[in-house]
């Protein structure tokens, strides 16, 4: 954390009847998998919200019978609005790697297997002295999470080190990794 950032309880924000089931079914779900738990007394206290999953690219005519470029909503994606935590963070700098050279690598191969991980970030533990950091409050209470969420700005260079750390040996070789997206080739 940066030492001039004092800790912030945010207010849980309105959803609509729609958004409160899907908020519903997503807490229960999390709280099944022991990836959140009740928590009461975290200085920090972040918003949920619901933002929606993007399908397909489609296209449409407009009034004007100019083609526009629009995509489909296919369902709700509920996350955490961690921006005040995260202007708080020290910032993680590890570098990701290039898509456009991993996709050059594998076009280089007759053969190749496209594997997308689970629920990625949920396979990171949260130390549990910073569990009640990342706390976030909704219609169904304040939840703390054990497992790493989507939304903090260090959890992709995180998530990326704990991969390479794990496939560092297969990757050039046969595999590559861009964060739960695994390429492996021969």
């Amino acid at each position: 954390m940066e030492e001039r950032h004092k800790p912030k309880a945010q207010p849980q924000r309105r959803l609509n009847p729609n958004m409160q089931e899907v908020v519903r079914k997503e807490i229960l779900k999390w709280l099944a998998a022991g990836i959140i738990y009740p928590i009461s007394d975290s200085m920090w206290v972040s918003p949920l919200q619901c933002v929606p999953k993007k399908g397909e690219m489609t296209v449409v005519t407009n009034e004007h019978n100019a083609l526009i470029p629009t995509r489909t909503i296919t369902g709700w994606r509920v996350c955490i609005d961690y921006r005040s935590f995260n202007d708080a963070t020290r910032k993680d700098h590890f570098s990701l790697p290039f898509i456009d050279q991993m996709v050059e690598k594998l076009s280089e191969h007759e053969y190749y297997c496209f594997l997308d991980g689970y629920s990625g970030y949920h396979q990171v533990a949260i130390a549990p002295e910073d569990q009640e950091k990342i706390t976030f409050t909704c219609l169904y209470g304040t939840f703390a999470f054990r497992r790493m969420p989507f939304g903090l700005c260090n959890a992709p260079a995180t998530f990326q080190r704990c991969m390479i750390s794990v496939f560092g040996d297969f990757i050039d070789h046969f595999m590559e990794v861009f964060m739960d997206d695994f390429s492996v080739y021969a």
